[in-house]
């Protein structure tokens, strides 16, 4: 698979947009894909999920903490950046900020010099992959969580990552609010109406200003919306689009919303809002020593990277640093097998084989030529004349080929176009319907048992505009 670049062109009389569509920010990121995620703090010495706020900061003390191997980890396996927990709920923080004693500056893990948030960024820089940053709205350290004043903090703390850390590319903010928690030696619970305390607007304004290219993700997006599950799989359709729904008549915010319409998004929706699905390589999303025969299996991830990138979604897979600091060697065997498997499955592509034609094509004008979709590029794609909605692109080969995996594409930048479609093979001198689905949208994976053929169709079964397809591959492999 090889990294492309957006680089979408203009083409003189093309379709009008559809729907919403996405803004430069969110069209590179949906060219990444997949990506990882790095827990990482007290919890992963105290052997807990969330830790409650008042533990020692000094059990914080890898023992052989390597950037770089993470980094180098997550590369080998293909992923093209990493979020980084730079304060979990327990307030722990792994850049020394001044504006809490209660982080990386102030323990005895190198004399206090230590900065995670710094060597990862490093890191990214040095392997080429892209760096993002999460940081918990919930603390359940800081005494005046739930006050007016922790708003102030937290977005010092915000400004302070988006400012000293390089570009970049995702920012995430979960819906965790509130609760049970230290908080400055106060053992109590604390609440908070999580669709105003925060002012999201304001707070969202700043990634805005000092990081303008950066998505922000969430329930209520920005950008990027939860799918509405941590067990790795969008919805099936699952839509770019997207309408966030908030809780008892408010409005929608993080930890507020109805979030399991993010599975599949809203066809009709008024955002392009595309989905996020996370998940951990592991049970926990922090490393347990329990845990170390439990990690996911290539196959395992395979499926996942099917049911999420394979659906138009991102895959953003945990892969928690253990007590010393790197990712554990079960970890990186299981993701070295799985990059192995989608290399040999997507070394050829066997649609560049084919001589492709189309029942029309926009005002017989080249730069909407059917061969578009064979050149493995983004920014070119086959379009009809605005009337003929249902249309199709027959892909002819010289001699048989055998495949497995079916790849399509749509043309991002003029929206979600395409809702139901089909495939045919020919078959004893006549067509076959292979499969059928709904969505296409950044990428569309349809896997199956294998098949032989020397024709393949691709219709465009209902869509309420011409459309706008910039892939279709054919792909034979291990899955």
């Amino acid at each position: 698979m090889k990294n492309e670049k957006p680089c979408y062109k203009q083409i003189p009389k093309q379709p009008r947009p559809y729907g919403p569509v996405p803004t430069k920010r969110q069209l590179d990121w949906h060219t990444l894909e997949f990506y990882g995620f790095l827990h990482f703090t007290v919890n992963t010495f105290t052997d807990q999920e969330w830790g409650y706020g008042h533990e020692d900061r000094d059990l914080f003390n890898p023992s052989a903490f390597d950037a770089d191997q993470i980094v180098e980890t997550a590369k080998m396996a293909g992923m093209k950046g990493l979020i980084l927990t730079c304060k979990h709920h327990d307030g722990f923080c792994l850049w020394p900020t001044r504006e809490t004693q209660h982080c990386v500056r102030n323990i005895s893990w190198r004399k206090g010099k230590g900065d995670v948030v710094g060597d990862v960024s490093k890191a990214c820089a040095r392997h080429g992959i892209k760096f993002g940053v999460y940081l918990s709205p919930w603390d359940r350290n800081h005494k005046e969580y739930a006050r007016p004043a922790y708003i102030s903090y937290y977005r010092k703390q915000l400004a302070d990552l988006m400012t000293n850390y390089g570009p970049i590319f995702e920012v995430w903010f979960d819906g965790a609010n509130g609760g049970d928690g230290f908080y400055g030696g106060a053992r109590e619970k604390r609440s908070i109406d999580s669709s105003t305390y925060y002012g999201w607007n304001t707070t969202w304004g700043i990634v805005r200003r000092l990081q303008p290219n950066a998505c922000i993700f969430g329930d209520v997006g920005a950008d990027v919306r939860w799918v509405g599950n941590e067990s790795g799989y969008a919805g099936d359709p699952c839509w770019a689009t997207y309408s966030p729904c908030g809780l008892n008549g408010k409005k929608p915010a993080p930890g507020a919303t109805v979030y399991q319409e993010g599975e599949t998004g809203h066809r009709d929706g008024k955002f392009w809002m595309p989905a996020e699905c996370d998940v951990s390589i592991r049970p926990g999303w922090f490393y347990h020593r329990s845990e170390d025969e439990k990690v996911r299996s290539p196959e395992n991830l395979l499926d996942l990277y099917f049911k999420s990138v394979g659906r138009g979604a991102s895959f953003l897979l945990n892969l928690p640093p253990d007590r010393r600091g790197l990712v554990h060697e079960n970890d990186v065997a299981s993701l070295r097998g799985f990059r192995g498997i989608l290399n040999k499955l997507f070394k050829t592509d066997l649609a560049r084989q084919a001589v492709v034609t189309a029942s029309n094509t926009r005002e017989n004008h080249p730069g909407y030529a059917p061969s578009n979709v064979l050149d493995g590029c983004r920014d070119t794609y086959w379009s009809t004349d605005d009337l003929l909605k249902n249309s199709s692109v027959t892909l002819d080969f010289k001699r048989p080929v055998t495949f497995n995996v079916i790849s399509l594409r749509e043309y991002l930048p003029l929206g979600q176009r395409v809702e139901e479609f089909a495939i045919d093979v020919w078959h004893g001198g006549s067509w076959r319907c292979h499969s059928k689905g709904e969505s296409i949208g950044s990428r569309r994976l349809i896997s199956g048992k294998k098949t032989t053929t020397t024709r393949l169709r691709f219709r465009v079964m209902k869509a309420p505009v011409c459309p706008a397809i910039s892939e279709i591959g054919l792909f034979a492999g291990p899955c």
